[in-house]
């Protein structure tokens, strides 16, 4: 039987965790805090421990810092309340097996368990002091979190896909700057602001003469990254073209300079973003088939806004003083009924439009004190027009069908079922914050119902 040890200054965290853990057929110790816990390790060891973060006297870093010096092979599972993406950084980066936000699900916590004791390897801990200034509490920001954090001692290749606004470039600085290559240049190049003529050059620069007003030689972004990362945003946009030429740099590391006849080598890490999908465009010609499975070695699913309302407050909270302070104008607070209404609003610009939003309440809110009427016209006029949405959804939801009916033949259920138990599963795991146990309450339906439509569906 495996021993589990679990730090946890909160009793009822413990109580829920011993009980769980036991009933799984471990051997559970529980103790109040790390220091009790080192001391036991002089009469007996652990084959995993479970560990609070903040906690009286040794903090947990400290703690999964004396298991990597001391007991490297005992791995230990981090849980905290705090769940920012710093958190997942230092925990990964500590060398954490696994990083756990509260409040986590008991049957995942087990999961992670049992990969841990079949001796999946633990993260190397990253040398330096990460850093991130992305925020979010929303359960969808979590996964980005934990992605940072298990990629922050690698030079993978990442693919980051996420509409316009939703912080890919951010994501890319923050792997960037938590990498084995934060010392080195991070160069960002938006293939969608470039002309289709001048991409060659822009990537890989061009020798004196190479092509009329060619003046003198051209370092491309490539060499200017040299021993960094090269951050290829909307890589969608690239012409097939040039996609031969950039998978061909990718797949042997050199390349020729437009107009060059010696080879460059380069060691660059390629971090790709992109609001298109990729998988469609390569089954419709669009994109190389080849080049998408060398930038798609590892994705990271950016949510929209409107997926993460619950973090609207936070983050609007965070624009404000930036401003305030930027402008030197007083800090402005939302008020009560502002912030619900920001929150209905369905934010097609994501969060770049919610930072333009409170650049502009700071310049032009009239008192400290932001009221609806002091919102700009197109979240006002919004808010107005859900106010008068019909309530009829059947009739909306028939038409539909009717429609759908005309352009098939069959399996109309096939196509329907699954839209509606997406939408009633998101909707239940939104209520309950993730936690599956009560959605699946909420829902009517048996956990393990739940938990087989999520895979389903590949939600």
């Amino acid at each position: 039987m495996h021993k589990i040890w679990v730090a946890d200054d909160d009793a009822a965290i413990r109580t829920i965790l011993e009980e769980s853990l036991n009933t799984a057929g471990f051997e559970t110790t529980i103790f109040p805090d790390a220091d009790s816990l080192i001391d036991n390790l002089n009469t007996s060891q652990p084959d995993l421990v479970i560990t609070d973060i903040k906690m009286p006297g040794t903090h947990g870093y400290d703690l999964l810092k004396h298991f990597n010096d001391n007991y490297e092979d005992i791995p230990v599972i981090v849980m905290t309340a705090f769940t920012d993406m710093q958190a997942a950084i230092d925990s990964y980066g500590g060398g954490a097996f696994e990083y756990m936000p509260k409040p986590f699900d008991l049957n995942e916590a087990t999961d992670i368990i049992n990969r841990a004791l079949e001796g999946k390897p633990k993260t190397k801990g990253l040398k330096g002091k990460p850093s991130s200034e992305i925020i979010g509490n929303a359960n969808s920001m979590q996964l980005v979190f934990r992605a940072i954090g298990k990629l922050s001692n690698t030079n993978a290749t990442v693919l980051i896909q996420g509409e316009s606004g939703t912080g890919k470039e951010l994501i890319a600085k923050s792997l960037h700057k938590n990498s084995p290559r934060h010392d080195m240049p991070f160069v960002a190049l938006n293939m969608a602001d470039i002309p289709k003529e001048l991409i060659e050059s822009e990537l890989f620069g061009h020798e004196k003469g190479a092509f009329t007003g060619a003046v003198e030689k051209r370092i491309g972004r490539f060499e200017q990254a040299n021993g960094g990362t090269l951050f290829l945003d909307e890589i969608g946009d690239m012409p097939l073209e040039c996609q031969t030429r950039l998978l061909r740099v990718l797949s042997n590391k050199e390349f020729y300079r437009v107009g060059g006849d010696k080879p460059i080598k380069v060691d660059v890490r390629i971090l790709a973003a992109t609001h298109q999908d990729l998988h469609s465009l390569v089954s419709l010609s669009k994109f190389r088939e080849d080049l998408f499975y060398r930038l798609n070695v590892i994705r990271i699913e950016v949510p929209k806004l409107k997926e993460r309302i619950d973090d609207i407050k936070l983050l609007a909270t965070a624009f404000l003083k930036m401003h305030s302070d930027s402008l030197g104008e007083e800090l402005r607070v939302l008020s009560k009924e502002a912030l619900e209404v920001l929150e209905k609003y369905n934010w097609p610009g994501n969060v770049r439009q919610l930072e333009n939003i409170c650049y502009w309440l700071t310049l032009m809110s009239p008192t400290q004190n932001i009221k609806v009427e002091d919102l700009p016209n197109e979240i006002k006029d919004f808010d107005n027009l859900e106010d008068d949405l019909p309530t009829d959804w059947e009739k909306g939801f028939s038409i539909w069908l009717k429609n759908l009916s005309n352009s098939k033949d069959s399996n109309l259920l096939d196509i329907v079922g699954p839209k509606l138990d997406k939408m009633l599963i998101k909707t239940a795991l939104e209520k309950t914050n993730g936690r599956k146990n009560d959605a699946a309450v909420l829902l009517g339906w048996g956990r393990n119902t739940l938990s087989k439509k999520i895979k389903e569906l590949g939600l």
